[in-house]
């Protein structure tokens, strides 16, 4: 299971207004901020993600609007 987040270090708002808004929309409930997803469909999501423009615009320390890592099991329940 993956976490994907959003990394608000990342200061860029290209990807947000590119479409990205809406595709993490499409994925997460109103008011979240992270969910947790099976990794294949996390890495399908991060696949479309990449498309749009501004995935890259970040700073070295958050070079993407959103982050993922490895749920831990506080996540599963």
């Amino acid at each position: 299971m993956i976490r994907l987040g959003i990394d608000y270090e990342h200061a860029s708002r290209t990807w947000w207004q590119s479409g990205g808004q809406e595709l993490w929309d499409s994925l997460i409930d109103p008011g979240e901020n992270s969910v947790v997803l099976d990794d294949d469909v996390a890495r399908s999501w991060l696949k479309e993600a990449e498309q749009i423009p501004g995935w890259n615009d970040g700073p070295e320390y958050a070079p993407h609007p959103i982050v993922n890592g490895e749920a831990d099991e506080g996540d599963l329940i």
